[in-house]
């Protein structure tokens, strides 16, 4: 295994634009209904809401959080309405799945979405069945990444070791609280961001993870 992976006994995974690829369009959908929702509820027009979700997205880390701090929305029917999506413009992805199988130790699954809705993304990847656990944010009391609070209460809940884990994220800002906390950081996107708290970047996920558990492996801190 590559030394910087070699005390990794947890694999944490955030869930959308980082097990699947941003040009598969299923965040664009839940954008889309995320703005229908805040026109019905604040009886806004569509330029209005766009610019809500975007303000709460940047200030409260979700326009759920926004919207429960701002308005003291039930965020159940929310959740429930935004992730009624067709989830057929997922392709399965065999390789990532090898991938992510031959990881060592445990692997979980840490989203901002709720639990049900995780699932049927696996699914939908064909990356069912390989987890150890699915932690979303109805289990962080809808507390979203990037708050410490949430890492706090998933963490917690997992019983994970922050020192001998790894964490997998297509947002830099969400990896900043685990960088703190000891984690090995990976930045899953095309173009690698700025910033101390990104230690690797996976611009291909599925040929990053087998890089570190390969002998010689290319895979190194960024």
């Amino acid at each position: 295994m590559q030394p910087d992976f070699a005390h990794v006994t947890t694999w944490v995974f955030d869930l959308d634009e980082t097990l699947y690829p941003p040009s598969m369009p299923l965040f664009p959908q839940i954008e889309a209904r995320m703005v229908r929702w805040i026109m019905d509820f604040l009886k806004v027009d569509e330029a209005q809401a766009d610019t809500l979700r975007a303000r709460w997205w940047h200030d409260h880390g979700t326009t759920l959080a926004g919207l429960m701090r701002e308005h003291e929305m039930d965020p159940d029917p929310f959740l429930e309405d935004v992730h009624d999506i067709d989830f057929s413009v997922l392709a399965p992805d065999p390789e990532l799945r090898a991938a992510i199988s031959a990881l060592p130790g445990r692997r979980i699954i840490f989203t901002n979405g709720t639990e049900p809705y995780a699932r049927a993304v696996l699914d939908a990847r064909g990356l069912d069945g390989l987890w150890d656990a699915i932690h979303g944010i109805e289990h962080a009391d809808y507390i979203p990444k990037p708050h410490p609070a949430a890492y706090d209460a998933i963490f917690a809940r997992d019983g994970l070791d922050p020192r001998r884990a790894a964490m997998f994220e297509d947002m830099a800002r969400n990896l900043e609280v685990p960088c703190a906390l000891g984690l090995a950081t990976v930045h899953v996107a095309p173009e690698r961001a700025p910033g101390d708290h990104i230690r690797h970047h996976a611009p291909d996920l599925a040929a990053f993870l087998r890089g570190i558990l390969a002998p010689g492996s290319t895979a190194q801190a960024v």
